[in-house]
């Protein structure tokens, strides 16, 4: 039905892409930037069903909202069909090469982990993954033309392809204390492989996964940032939008001239006000780990003057060992 009027749409605006590690505030600022009403996202139910959604939608979403959790498994953020979600899923449903396939078999050796960089990728492997991108981004634009504000940690060392495909996109890249991101992200892949996996995670080898493609998605980073073109590419740490997020906010407004910061102004601090109930896990790190850590994520904390500090605020919730 939809076929041809989704592969002669135009992307008039281009997107504004939310890079990071996962745990290090993606989902947040997600949140925050989806509140501006001159910008559109793709939501849980567009993700997960890429392929239907523009006929679905209107009838699915009430029919099945009573089978979803309220929150999601790996923290206490909200869950729902209307919530932002990462277009790395709608991409997995359309068929395209994915790390997130090693949800479902996590006791797999891990696969199409070079998609987390594009290194050693064929030039026709890297042209079918971009046509899956592209092809969302079409059938999103379908559905609503305003600017879509995308999200996906999986997109962070991706960057060189995303402005192949989109030359005047924007980014902003969020940054986390990464001896809070390793031991949450470690979490985040335990939970989510309780819950959605097809067979019984032995969770093996989690820990040197997540340290691997750390440095994977951060060294890609690192030597393609410096291809965005200037007033293309803002950076916010997470604390810094913890604590002063209408500053931040504003501040990643002017760098990459989204509109007038002012009608939207109320909206981030009402948003900001709710977040100060939020409570987010806590956990504790084994000083074998913290050393790894500093070693193996040298480039990154030099980079932006983390440090390993062992103070730790809060419940701990779980304990991180090697």
């Amino acid at each position: 039905i939809y076929g041809r009027r989704i592969a002669n749409t135009k992307i008039s605006s281009p997107p504004v892409f939310i890079l990071g590690h996962w745990r290090s505030g993606t989902t947040l600022l997600h949140e925050y930037m989806m509140l501006d009403k001159r910008y559109t996202f793709p939501d849980t139910y567009m993700c997960y069903c890429p392929t239907h959604f523009l006929l679905t939608q209107y009838f699915i979403r009430g029919l099945t909202s009573f089978l979803l959790p309220s929150k999601r498994p790996m923290d206490n953020v909200a869950f729902g069909w209307d919530r932002p979600q990462e277009d790395e899923f709608a991409l997995c449903n359309l068929g395209a090469k994915t790390p997130y396939l090693n949800i479902a078999f996590p006791n797999h050796p891990p696969e199409y982990q070079e998609y987390l960089d594009m290194n050693g990728l064929s030039d026709q492997e890297i042209e079918e993954w971009k046509s899956h991108l592209m092809h969302f981004v079409q059938t999103l634009t379908v559905q609503d033309s305003r600017p879509l504000i995308l999200k996906s940690p999986t997109h962070t060392g991706r960057v060189r392809q995303l402005l192949q495909i989109f030359p005047d996109a924007k980014f902003v890249h969020i940054h986390r204390d990464p001896y809070s991101v390793f031991p949450s992200t470690v979490n985040l892949w335990r939970r989510l492989t309780e819950s959605q996996a097809l067979q019984r995670p032995r969770n093996e080898n989690l820990e040197e996964y997540v340290i691997e493609n750390f440095k994977r998605m951060y060294r890609s980073y690192f030597e393609s940032v410096g291809d965005i073109p200037k007033g293309q590419i803002s950076e916010i740490g997470y604390q810094d939008l913890v604590d002063n997020p209408v500053g931040e906010l504003q501040r990643v407004y002017r760098d990459l001239n989204l509109g007038d910061f002012e009608p939207v102004r109320d909206s981030f601090e009402s948003y900001a006000q709710q977040m100060q109930r939020f409570r987010t896990n806590q956990f504790e790190l084994s000083d074998e780990i913290r050393e790894r850590i500093a070693q193996e994520w040298s480039f990154f904390i030099d980079c932006y003057g983390y440090t390993n500090e062992k103070s730790l605020a809060g419940t701990k919730l779980e304990r991180v060992s090697s």
